[in-house]
């Protein structure tokens, strides 16, 4: 399974293509950050990340995209901008026809680390761990980018399974027994 992972974001977007199976070592096949200046207009910026992120799909070709869900933060201007770089990246994907994952940062911090309450070193230094590098990358952002592709890939067949079976509940025809006394 190839999943890139978007740690959305106006400013700095985080890429990161990881690929493997659960169970299995996992292997980082690129990491890097989308940069759009803070001083310029959001409709230029959001068209930079478009253009960043359709570079790295046409580059490694992931079979599915995971984007970190946006959550409500103090800062309403900074949750615009994620929440703006979050949907790029899902259109892009859609465009397509990748499947989108979105998982909340609480989530891709259990998944990579043990708990969701976990900093961003723990995040950095366990990713490092995980894919076997040298170094954490840098910027936070791009570390990010690879712990949501890695949630994704130990979580995918377990959603998978939910899903299935909650398509086939749908469909399972229902039957009513009327009950006599």
């Amino acid at each position: 399974m190839r999943v890139l992972g978007v740690d959305p974001g106006l400013t700095r977007c985080g890429i990161g293509v990881v690929e493997g199976v659960p169970g299995r070592p996992l292997t980082m096949l690129g990491v890097g950050v989308v940069r759009t200046p803070s001083d310029a207009d959001v409709g230029p910026r959001l068209v930079a990340v478009e253009a960043g992120i359709e570079r790295w799909l046409d580059e490694y070709r992931p079979e599915y995209v995971a984007v970190e869900r946006v959550f409500s933060q103090h800062n309403v201007r900074t949750v615009m901008g994620t929440a703006q770089a979050s949907a790029v990246a899902m259109l892009c994907a859609s465009r397509r026809g990748l499947p989108v994952a979105l998982h909340t940062p609480s989530e891709v911090k259990a998944a990579v680390t043990g708990s969701g309450r976990a900093d961003k070193a723990q995040v950095g230094a366990m990713v490092t761990r995980l894919l076997r590098l040298d170094a954490p990358p840098k910027p936070a952002d791009a570390a990010d980018a690879l712990a949501l592709a890695i949630c994704h890939i130990w979580r995918a067949p377990a959603l998978n399974r939910l899903q299935q079976a909650h398509a086939a509940a749908r469909k399972a025809p229902t039957t009513v027994r009327k009950v006599t006394r």
